[in-house]
């Protein structure tokens, strides 16, 4: 029997000749991710559990992103414990204000294709995108890797998802993946594997499958992959081995779902509130009218992001009385946006660009909202209380579609 991309890289990296679904192995860790949120819990529980060296500091990255910069006084608290711990124990790789975790892990080539990744929020899931095995673990679990190298994990079942032919305009990735959670519920893929494969997929950038693979978390899944190709070993600057190259489903794996996609099918959809498998196609929706706009987190942060809203923002003006707030998801792509152009658009446009961070999405560094009030979102959640009181309604949608939303003043399709 073949063997799914999941099941293969778990071989791998266990040295068994075959792993099934259900089967538990210890996996040795290539890389961690510590956000700043969770590193005084995880010191308490790397103590507690007497651990008296890292097992190597070089593997681990330390990103200070959601609480950038300090709203409340107790942040300040998460900074000392991070910097404390990287100082103590010899960590190389330390982000202060960089970018958001999930953008930095790639972007920076701390994760390559067939690797074994865990990080201490759940779109961690987002560096499947490049055909790695990665997902989210409390701090717990992390203490436990930073101490041994290694973690127990239960093989995940696979659900393949097949998209072919091609997107039509102003149709992007974020409106396939709200699709697909919509088709397959918000706990329709737990503890699962989500393949990604197609002619549709195969078109697709880095960056449009990262934005798939980050919100794989919102259907339960354990972890979401794509096949590494050409586009992923330029993005990773690596050139594609044997075995990364084979990182794709076998004719004759086992699969417990399969879902078959056309690419021409898919419209702009949004989540609706409160739920993100609530979605209905924005045509259905147009007319109800917003109070702000939000481009950017981990999911749509992205140089192409920016670019898709400027281009329906270009020589226009946010409507009155809505707020329109961009952040991109790392330097390197503020730095980019403003080369060539896209800063100043949206500038132009009427918007606010805030530095790289996790601030808005998580509710924690502005753009607040209160009750009644309504937000366009690009962000993967739109539950209760997320961006404000649990009054204010948020509505999950692709770069296009929030940009021509801002400029309405009200929902309406990027057309």
């Amino acid at each position: 029997m073949g063997q799914t991309i999941v099941e293969k890289i778990i071989s791998r990296n266990t040295g068994k000749p075959f792993v099934r679904p259900g089967d538990i192995v210890a996996v040795t860790v290539d890389r961690v991710m510590l956000d700043d949120i969770m590193m005084p819990f995880i010191v308490d529980k790397f103590r507690e559990m007497g651990f008296e060296k890292v097992w190597d500091p070089d593997r681990a990255v330390l990103i200070y992103d959601h609480l950038v910069p300090s709203s409340q006084l107790d942040d300040v608290r998460h900074y000392r414990a991070g910097d404390e711990f990287a100082e103590k124990y010899g960590l190389t790789h330390v982000h202060r204000s960089d970018g958001i975790c999930h953008q930095l892990m790639t972007e920076a080539g701390y994760v390559k294709p067939g690797d074994v990744v865990f990080g201490t929020d759940s779109h961690t899931t987002t560096y499947g995108c490049v055909g790695a095995f990665s997902t989210g673990i409390g701090y717990t679990e992390m203490a436990a890797i930073l101490g041994t190298g290694s973690l127990w994990v239960k093989v995940p079942e696979t659900i393949k998802i097949v998209i072919d032919g091609r997107l039509l305009d102003r149709v992007m990735s974020k409106d396939v993946i709200l699709r697909i959670i919509g088709d397959l519920g918000a706990d329709g893929a737990t503890y699962r594997a989500l393949e990604f494969t197609g002619s549709c997929v195969d078109a697709m950038s880095v960056s449009s499958r990262m934005t798939m693979a980050n919100m794989a978390i919102e259907a339960g899944a354990k972890c979401a992959v794509f096949t590494p190709d050409e586009k992923t070993a330029e993005y990773c600057g690596v050139t594609l081995n044997d075995f990364q190259r084979n990182l794709k489903g076998d004719e004759d794996a086992c699969y417990c779902r399969t879902l078959s996609y056309r690419g021409e099918d898919f419209v702009p959809v949004m989540a609706c509130p409160s739920q993100v498998d609530k979605i209905r196609n924005v045509s259905d929706l147009e007319g109800i009218a917003i109070d702000q706009v939000f481009i950017g987190s981990c999911t749509n942060g992205r140089l192409e992001d920016l670019a898709a809203a400027a281009a329906v923002l270009r020589g226009k003006s946010a409507a009155p009385f809505v707020r329109l707030i961009v952040t991109p998801a790392s330097r390197k792509v503020y730095e980019e946006a403003a080369a060539c152009g896209i800063i100043r658009t949206l500038v132009e446009a009427g918007a606010i660009v805030t530095h790289p961070g996790c601030g808005l999405c998580c509710g924690r560094t502005g753009g607040i909202l209160c009750d009644g009030q309504r937000v366009v979102a690009t962000n993967n959640r739109n539950f209760l209380g997320r961006m404000g009181t649990s009054k204010v309604e948020i509505y999950l949608a692709s770069p296009a579609v929030a940009a021509a939303c801002a400029v309405a003043g009200k929902i309406v399709s990027p057309e």
